[in-house]
């Protein structure tokens, strides 16, 4: 189901009274142009989850997103479409969505060189969900294939659909990358026949490893336990999904991350590599975390023009 987000906006507008709903009205949270597609005909798979005051989730005015009650896409479509198409999914220690710093900018930058951006909106497993740490997982699954359902809609290309993700969404997309073959749920329409595979990743300073001792993240709080389950850590540790036939795989991070530290790359890269499948590693003596796009002239904002360069080499960029 497609909607306008602008058309949601009002909607909670108009529950809200005085100087809260002129405030509102006047400064529009990140993306509220944008189209909407539901993942889900009805409840995700195993119901649950929390209650949203627009009914699909709630966003603060700087576009950092909670309680998803109904998870979903929102399209930036590219004025001049080159057919290739990616997935964004914004990190937050699946506690909450920073679509304000790694969606929105993001999904812009990527229009303007013509790439179907679509910005995920991920179920949180802390937020009641009865699939717990793989409803995420499910919801990336089930986007692949309604963005290649709907390609003749969107003008792509259904064998040039990629995956790029920061932070949590980094851990996500390397999952979603890693785990294609996982059967999450069970098929619902035509659409779930098609592939879940992305022909491509982005890794940016991601959360890859959920095992000690590079343990001490939200994402392996939440997937894991605190204390940590070992089965769920390994278990959810991107690396130890990665085999022969994953995706190409682009990673980048800065040397001084105090977060996802540094070592979560060279883990990846390192199984990749094992693996023998196409990846690309960079890292950025500073930058610390959660950089986005990053600060026009700072060595961390390189890797978008990087990211272009090994995508283009790929043949995922055509005229």
């Amino acid at each position: 189901m497609r909607l306008d987000r602008r058309t949601l906006v009002a909607a909670a507008a108009a529950m809200l009274s005085g100087g809260a709903q002129a405030r509102a009205e006047t400064v529009p949270a990140p993306g509220t142009n944008l189209d909407v597609i539901d993942l889900w005909p009805g409840l995700p798979p195993g119901g649950g989850g929390p209650i949203a005051a627009d009914g699909r989730f709630d966003e603060s005015r700087d576009g950092v997103i909670s309680n998803v009650a109904r998870p979903c896409l929102l399209v930036m479509r590219a004025p001049k479409p080159n057919g290739a198409a990616l997935l964004v999914a914004a990190g937050g220690g699946y506690r909450r969505i920073d679509i304000g710093n790694e969606g929105i900018p993001v999904a812009r930058w990527l229009a303007t060189v013509g790439i179907t951006a679509f910005v995920l909106i991920y179920r949180l497993p802390g937020e009641g969900w009865a699939a717990g740490a793989d409803a995420p997982l499910q919801d990336v699954q089930r986007a692949l294939r309604l963005v290649r359902a709907g390609a003749v809609t969107y003008g792509i290309d259904p064998e040039r659909v990629g995956v790029l993700g920061f932070s949590a969404g980094g851990h996500l997309m390397g999952e979603a990358a890693m785990r294609a073959s996982a059967e999450t749920y069970a098929g619902l329409d035509a659409s779930d026949a098609l592939s879940a595979r992305p022909e491509l990743a982005g890794l940016i300073y991601p959360v890859i490893t959920l095992l000690p001792p590079f343990d001490r993240t939200s994402t392996r709080r939440i997937l894991a336990g605190d204390p940590p389950d070992p089965v769920k850590a390994s278990a959810y540790s991107v690396e130890t999904h990665v085999r022969e036939k994953a995706p190409p795989t682009f990673l980048a991070q800065a040397a001084d991350d105090p977060i996802a530290v540094v070592d979560n790359s060279l883990l990846m890269y390192a199984a990749l590599r094992g693996a023998l499948v196409p990846a690309e590693l960079h890292l950025f003596e500073r930058g610390g975390h959660g950089f986005g796009l990053g600060v026009p002239g700072s060595p961390a904002a390189a890797w978008s023009g990087l990211f272009l360069t090994w995508m283009r080499r790929r043949g995922f960029l055509r005229a």
